[in-house]
């Protein structure tokens, strides 16, 4: 090899170099974004119970990422949780339209969806590590250190218990502070991957420099509002923003409130529930991403076999989804809330009566939640309401007896909490999980050819614009209204609240599991299921006409043509090189 193709060769395998390490750390900061937001998505449940503030505006909170008793001192203070979300969202906007755009620009046609795979892989990692760091946050009490975990009455699975939320925020700060480092010494632009011609890439440079010059004279307006007619005017992309939005409305509120249904439909503790969402969901997400990029990059798949794998795919998960409808549990029988005092089921919508004749006599405070499992296997708000006389032991180990509400023969005793959902409940949460990690993972092979078709139906020079486009469409339009109308849907199914000094209404303490679940499974099915209108019409449009793309020569031809050209050259005259020595040291 001559002096000419060893400068040529270490050209091309600095810039490969360089490309590899942007890929790296835009994968860090994937991990690092996903990682905060996941760890805020499950802290949502703890921060509603800390300022006791309703859902709907835990989820205010939670949108406000993608953008008040009043009288009480702390509150307030879930605003500056509020504010600091505003922060991270401005923050982390940048990073996945001009990441992805920076990637698409400069990698291989066929191996931008293996990269792209790699940093949604790394978008996985982040909640792996983001919900491993919420359960063992839920599982520490709120103000540990400054009070006696010892005296606690509650434990991890009372709906009252704190964990503390603030901590994990103290790792993400300084997860993100880390990743953001290397970005300050990767290079603006780099050659494009794969054309190892030396002239080729000096001349893409010369070209992208008077390009930059051309911008600056005419002003960023003049490109902006042709770049944006043409995506107004192109149906494909117009209608997976569409798509976009509709899927990213169900899945935001599937998402955030997964914790709280986990916890009030099958009875685990916000840390076990938090737990079991990374175990047995990101796993197979993560799998389900690096395989739909490696299926890309091996069989070379065209935009159109890119959308079908994409809808016919996620159609698949969809129909699956619906299975979750037969795992059900009944609600917690609570006497005075979901039954009688003698064990009967009855009709929630009714209001059924807090007193009875049994703790009629006990003056005990109606609006108070301290729940207490008796040894009838039925749950009571208090002990007091259970009729209890006297208790014995400290802490969580506190046992009530002689509870007059409580028809058991011989001694009839409570103990704190409440009572465990039974072996049938646990099985269904089991099954459930199951048919998560199925869906999870042929929905996540769907992710990587449906976002290329994203990427490939608009112009190279558009690239960067649309993205963030979409990226800007999908939250407002979703992100943010997303958590907030659900949370309000979610306390509309709340049967007893808590309650504040002042009187006023506080974080909901149980809910009627039923329509909660109808809720919860079925508003993202409406959604999901309407975005397969806009699905099929791209099919339908990718049939008919050709993307910006596919009408000029193909990258992957491109490359091949220039390295046609240099090896013709080698073999009919070694002279005539493209640059010689004098050239090369002139131009690098």
């Amino acid at each position: 090899m001559g002096e000419t193709e060893k400068r040529i060769e270490t050209h091309r395998i600095r810039c490969l170099s360089k490309l590899k390490m942007f890929l790296l750390a835009i994968t860090c900061a994937y991990v690092s974004k996903t990682l905060s937001g996941s760890y805020m998505n499950s802290m949502l449940t703890q921060i509603e119970r800390q300022f006791n503030i309703p859902t709907s505006l835990v989820g205010f909170i939670n949108g406000s990422f993608e953008i008040e008793c009043v009288k009480e001192v702390k509150s307030l203070m879930w605003v500056y949780v509020l504010v600091g979300n505003i922060i991270r969202g401005i923050g982390e906007t940048p990073i996945m339209p001009l990441g992805i755009s920076y990637i698409e620009d400069f990698a291989k046609s066929e191996n931008s969806p293996l990269y792209i795979g790699f940093i949604e892989t790394g978008a996985i990692i982040g909640p792996l590590i983001g919900l491993s760091l919420a359960s063992f946050c839920a599982n520490v009490y709120v103000d540990t250190g400054s009070v006696n975990t010892d005296d606690l009455t509650i434990t991890p699975i009372d709906t009252r218990w704190v964990g503390a939320w603030w901590f994990g925020f103290l790792v993400c700060a300084g997860v993100n502070v880390l990743t953001a480092i290397p970005f300050f010494v990767l290079p603006k632009t780099l050659p494009k991957e794969g054309l190892e011609d030396i002239a080729e890439t000096i001349k893409n440079d010369k070209e992208e420099k008077q390009s930059e010059v051309r911008k600056k004279r005419v002003g960023i307006t003049k490109d902006f509002l042709p770049f944006m007619k043409s995506l107004l005017c192109n149906p494909v992309y117009m209608l997976f923003i569409l798509i976009s939005v509709l899927q990213f409305n169900a899945f935001v509120n599937m998402i955030s409130f997964m914790p709280k249904y986990l916890e009030q439909h099958y009875g685990k503790s916000a840390s076990d529930a938090i737990f079991l969402i990374g175990i047995y969901n990101l796993p197979p997400i993560c799998i389900g991403y690096i395989v739909g990029g490696l299926i890309m990059k091996k069989f070379k798949i065209t935009v159109i076999q890119a959308a079908h794998i994409g809808c016919w795919l996620s159609l698949i998960e969809y129909l699956l989804y619906f299975l979750c409808f037969l795992m059900i549990c009944d609600n917690s029988s609570v006497a005075g809330i979901t039954t009688s005092y003698e064990g009967v089921q009855q009709d929630l919508h009714v209001g059924n009566g807090i007193l009875a004749d049994c703790n009629m006599d006990c003056n005990c405070p109606t609006k108070i939640w301290d729940p207490v499992c008796g040894n009838d296997g039925l749950s009571y708000m208090s002990a007091c309401l259970a009729g209890c006389e006297t208790s014995s032991g400290t802490g969580i180990n506190m046992v009530f007896q002689n509870c007059s509400c409580i028809q058991t023969p011989g001694n009839s005793s409570a103990v704190l909490g409440l009572c465990d959902k039974g072996q049938d409940c646990s099985m269904m949460l089991q099954y459930f999980l199951i048919l998560s990690v199925v869906s999870s993972f042929i929905y996540s092979l769907s992710a990587i050819p449906g976002y290329m078709v994203l990427l490939r139906c608009i112009k190279p020079e558009e690239k960067s614009l649309g993205v963030g486009l979409h990226a800007f469409c999908t939250r407002v339009l979703a992100g943010i209204p997303a958590p907030i109308y659900f949370g309000a849907l979610v306390d509309s199914t709340c049967l007893h609240w808590g309650t504040l000094k002042c009187g006023e209404s506080g974080a909901c303490r149980i809910y009627d599991s039923t329509n909660f679940r109808y809720i919860y499974l079925g508003l993202p099915a409406v959604l999901r299921g309407s975005s397969y209108i806009p699905a099929f019409l791209i099919l339908i449009i990718l049939r008919k006409y050709r993307l910006p793309e596919e009408n000029a020569s193909s990258e992957t031809m491109l490359e091949a043509k220039f390295t046609g050209k240099e090896n013709e050259s080698k073999e009919t005259d070694q002279n005539s090189k493209v640059l010689n020595d004098d050239e090369l040291k002139t131009k690098l």
